[in-house]
């Protein structure tokens, strides 16, 4: 089983006494230094891996249960470890490796106490389970993490015993635990200054002092504090000695992030146009660790159905307002929307709280004030609206820009009054997206969405503009312009509807760590009702082949779409350009 680097020929395998299975003999050239060498690897690098190999091949072998191996390695048949490492040989043409492994060790008897209450130990620590020197860690970390879990901060390992039968191919082990007292939070002090102000971090961190100790309170500061992203690096640290009264110190070590930071995106379609977009943002503003951003967006340039919409957005925030997990906020926007069934002018403001119940889980809520001046099928209209929302994600997805696992789930829900032209009513939106990865002849991520949408109350020509629904375009429906799908009122005439129904289903096949192809298929639907249920409107498809380009900020999105059914003025292919996933 060679493996060529350089012009060296590295080969790892079993002497006469122990062959080696082709599982480990793979493993055993993952964990050789020499077997990774390239052509520009000297005879003293050679040598200096050969060396270092005997370890880290021992070590390879005690992690499978293997603790009476015995190891060769020899360049151009001498051995390695005689050889004087000052004088290294000229030239290195080989190198094998050859191991014998001997018998894989079983446990006999295990013990490992005292456990706390509710400690699991793993399975595998048993007699007869193969002996591996991973499951060894795995117990003993179990039982001090079930000691540290109610309180005991400094519990460690008391001592340890392990005898190794060779005979026998048998393992007995004895793990004795130190539990130490149960200690309570005491100060959290910073170690070096930082730009926000001291008493606003230990306010974000919201460590309890006086409360028994617990390292998920301890996840949960750090968590607090990244969150802002006033921070570039954050480290809370126990301190090595408790208190005389029972209580331990902790100390954060913080590495604040540049104050100031900007950036720019666009996504391109070929009907809807190009989109362009920026921020900047502040990110201490008043030393309380307070955000302020600013954002511009110029989307339908060049597009075929509508004008070109602008907004500039603002937002400040304010986290551990009222509590440690509540963040305080105040947001404005100006708009003007030139689509193809309605142009509108709106002014909006808001102020509220969002709630991190737990990592994946946030809640907000807020009042809402929006002015619209709105011209469409019903005529020019202006009004005040007051709104409630109240938006809730849980976001179980490994990676947010480009999930191979897990679910996401978003609803919003908002009560709200009309004064002038418009009525008031219940404004309701979902969004779940499940996302599952399985290994085929290449890597499939499938990955699938369901949006719904309901306005109920409002009439359709009493209802604002901006509260009604669309379908078609890179949200929704690719291979059908954007907002293409509304309710046609007849002469020419439509407008937005007061339900909406998206679904779409892609496979993500991984070509190798940089390429991706998405093949997908979309649908939207439409309503007159207040509640989809397909009584009274209308739907429309896509589908079509997208690839994707692996970066730093997410995959470069390409994607080819046609329409399959909708609309017949709906013809020929479209495409669209952006950056991350589609959802």
């Amino acid at each position: 089983m060679p493996l060529v680097a350089g012009a060296v020929e590295v080969s790892v395998r079993g002497a006469s006494e122990g062959a080696l299975s082709q599982g480990q003999a793979d493993s055993l050239r993952a964990a050789s230094l020499t077997a990774t060498l390239d052509a520009a690897a000297t005879p003293g690098d050679i040598l200096a891996a050969a060396q270092a190999d005997y370890g880290r091949l021992v070590a390879a072998l005690y992690a499978e249960g293997y603790y009476g191996p015995v190891v060769r390695i020899a360049l151009d048949g001498r051995e390695a470890g005689a050889i004087d490492p000052v004088r290294p040989p000229n030239r290195v043409q080989s190198v094998v490796i050859t191991v014998a492994p001997g018998p894989q060790f079983r446990f006999g008897t295990t013990r490992i106490a005292p456990l706390a209450e509710g400690t699991v130990v793993p399975p595998a620590f048993a007699s007869g389970e193969i002996a591996r020197v991973t499951v060894l860690r795995e117990a003993a970390s179990a039982g001090v993490d079930g000691w540290r879990a109610l309180g005991h901060a400094k519990a460690a390992i008391g001592g340890q015993t392990l005898r190794a039968v060779h005979g026998a191919g048998r393992l007995d082990a004895d793990i004795t635990l130190a539990p130490g007292p149960q200690l309570r939070f005491g100060a959290l002090g910073v170690e070096a200054p930082s730009a926000v102000r001291t008493e606003r971090i230990l306010a974000i961190a919201g460590l309890p002092v006086g409360a028994v100790y617990s390292p998920e309170d301890v996840r949960r500061a750090s968590t607090r504090l990244r969150r802002t992203g006033a921070f570039s690096s954050v480290v809370l640290r126990e301190a090595e000695v408790a208190n005389p009264d029972g209580t331990l110190d902790f100390s954060a070590a913080l590495v604040d992030q540049p104050p100031r930071r900007f950036g720019a995106g666009g996504e391109v379609a070929s009907l809807d146009g190009v989109t362009l977009s920026g921020y900047w943002l502040h990110r201490n503003l008043t030393g309380a660790a307070d955000r302020l951003r600013f954002d511009a967006e110029i989307a339908g340039i060049g597009g075929t159905r509508g004008g070109t919409d602008y907004s500039v957005a603002t937002r400040y925030t304010r986290p551990a307002t009222r509590n440690a997990d509540t963040d305080l906020f105040v947001e404005a926007e100006i708009a003007r929307e030139d689509e193809e069934a309605f142009t509108q002018d709106v002014l909006t403001f808001g102020i509220g709280y969002t709630r991190y119940v737990s990592e994946a889980v946030e809640i907000s809520v807020a009042i809402g004030l929006e002015a619209a001046e709105t011209t469409d099928a019903f005529g020019t209209r202006d009004y005040v609206i007051l709104a409630l929302p109240l938006e809730g994600t849980a976001d179980y997805r490994d990676d947010a820009r480009d999930p191979l696992r897990g679910l996401y789930v978003g609803a919003s829900v908002m009560p709200f009054t009309g004064v002038g032209s418009v009525d008031g009513g219940l404004h309701v939106t979902g969004d779940v997206r499940g996302y599952v990865t399985r290994d085929l002849a290449r890597p499939v991520t499938f990955a699938a969405r369901a949006q719904v949408g309901a306005l109920m109350g409002a009439s359709l020509d009493r209802a604002p503009s901006g509260l009604l629904f669309f379908s078609g375009g890179g949200g929704t429906v690719r291979g059908h312009s954007y907002q293409s799908l509304a309710v046609d009122l007849g002469g020419g005439q439509s407008a937005g509807g007061r339900s909406f129904l998206g679904l779409s289903a892609e496979a993500r096949v991984r070509w190798n760590e940089t390429i991706g192809i998405v093949g997908f298929a979309d649908a939207g639907y439409i309503g007159r009702e207040s509640v989809p249920n397909g009584s009274d409107g209308e739907w429309h498809s896509g589908a079509g082949l997208g690839l994707r380009y692996a970066t730093g900020i997410g995959p470069i999105r390409v994607d080819l779409a046609l329409p399959v059914t909708g609309p017949e003025d709906e013809t020929g292919l479209q495409f669209y350009i952006g950056i991350g996933q589609a959802f």
